[in-house]
């Protein structure tokens, strides 16, 4: 070889080595899943959800991805079909190897997935509020569990508007079952008789209220303060509203706090008649702050509509997926239970100016507002709490008050603190 050839070939080899590494170049790119539905009746509320995970994705490859990798996202649609959320999740791990999955609203879908994720050591990050009684180790909950979304609303009813009658009106699934059983023990500890609680449950996706918002309103009647607690859930909530605006019961009469109505649901809604109803969350579009405001900016410029709203699970998705990129980071690799092991104790910004912590039940502590509809379909926050540490299990319920979720030092989900044992679906 010349030695003019010599000379070129070292420096091309030099300059390689001294320019930076760019995004791909030591390996595929990393599959991130997302399990949301994009059709049927929770598409509703779910579709965002995928949206704001293809804009983290997006924004984290112009920061140069992770470990020097891009970031891809697979997304399927599982169609409101929980049977199908498993098959769906099966896909993602064990065809297309996704290193973690974003996905899940209702807790029968996340229920459905739950095998599927442990049987293949996958990872969930699962950012809706749910009922608790649970804490796998393949499972990361950033929703809120009933004591940072559920009881505080009662309370707020209690203390604020002085509530001495309730409706537990709820869509007919896992979720408001459990959440309503934990409430209707809390509300009898707190004093209230059972002929002041009324139970009630419908379908997904029922239209026809008159009947059952007739019945409310009776039972609104009796001289008590009555509130109705809605984990109506999906779009069955729009002709739910709309006929308590037709029989005239507004939010002075019969006050309705939704743990799942958000801003999202009321931006396809004549909101005006739900002026004064409430929503318990732990995050509004209308909380002001830096963080907010350049969160709200950057999602109206991706989705290209500046009317678009944010709400409570898309910055509990912007939390989770901090929490693992954070964790891949520290970790070095991709490889589930290393980034379960670097997980606990991370800590990562929220949206309205605190630090979410994740704890070593994989839930996440979280600030608890009570907002009231506005017009415009915001909401006007009328009481936060301190940041509060989710709670796996209820303190409210007999078989649940003795269990303790610790996947760091007792690596358990249902440690039973008086046997001192581990046991149930919800361990390794």
């Amino acid at each position: 070889m010349r030695l003019s050839h010599i000379c070129l070939a070292g420096a091309v080899l030099a300059a390689a080595a001294a320019a930076p590494v760019s995004i791909g170049a030591q390996g595929a790119p990393i599959k991130i899943g997302v399990l949301h539905s994009l059709s049927g009746t929770m598409a509703i509320s779910e579709t965002t959800l995928k949206d704001t995970i293809l804009m983290m994705v997006e924004e984290q490859n112009r920061k140069g991805g992770l470990l020097g990798r891009k970031l891809e996202a697979v997304v399927v649609d599982p169609a409101s079909d929980w049977p199908l959320f498993a098959e769906k999740a099966r896909g993602l791990l064990e065809q297309d190897k996704v290193a973690v999955v974003f996905g899940c609203w209702t807790s029968v879908s996340r229920k459905s997935v739950l095998p599927v994720f442990e049987k293949n050591n996958g990872l969930l990050f699962y950012p809706v509020q749910y009922e608790g009684e649970e804490s796998s180790k393949n499972v990361i909950y950033t929703g809120a569990a009933p004591n940072q979304q559920a009881i505080p609303a009662v309370d707020y009813l209690m203390k604020e508007v002085g509530v001495k009658r309730w409706v537990l009106e709820g869509t007919d699934y896992v979720y408001p079952r459990t959440t309503n059983r934990i409430l209707e023990a809390y509300l009898k500890a707190k004093g209230v008789a059972p002929a002041d609680i009324s139970i009630n449950y419908t379908p997904f996706g029922h239209s026809d209220w008159q009947t059952r918002v007739a019945a409310i309103k009776r039972f609104g009647s009796a001289g008590k303060k009555t509130a109705v607690v809605s984990t109506i859930n999906g779009d069955a909530n729009v002709p739910f509203y709309k006929e308590l605006a037709n029989q005239k019961i507004s939010a002075e009469d019969i006050p309705v706090v939704a743990f799942s109505v958000g801003e999202e649901e009321l931006s396809g809604l004549d909101a005006k008649p739900l002026v004064g109803h409430l929503a318990a969350w732990n995050y509004f579009q209308s909380i002001p702050g830096a963080a907010n405001k350049a969160f709200i900016a950057k999602w109206q410029a991706y989705i290209k509509n500046p009317k678009r709203t944010t709400n409570d699970p898309m910055e509990a998705h912007y939390i989770g997926f901090n929490l693992w990129a954070q964790a891949v980071t520290k970790a070095g690799t991709t490889d589930v239970e290393k980034v379960l092991a670097a997980l606990p104790g991370l800590k990562t910004p929220n949206l309205t100016g605190g630090v979410a912590e994740l704890l070593p039940n994989h839930h996440i502590t979280k600030p608890v507002y009570i907002g009231e509809v506005r017009a415009d379909g915001q909401f006007d926050v009328v009481s936060k709490t301190p940041m509060v540490a989710g709670d796996a299990w209820s303190d409210f319920l007999p078989g649940s008050k003795d269990t303790e979720a610790d996947w760091v030092t007792l690596k358990c989900g249902n440690y039973n603190t008086k046997s001192k044992a581990c046991s149930g679906q919800n361990y390794k």
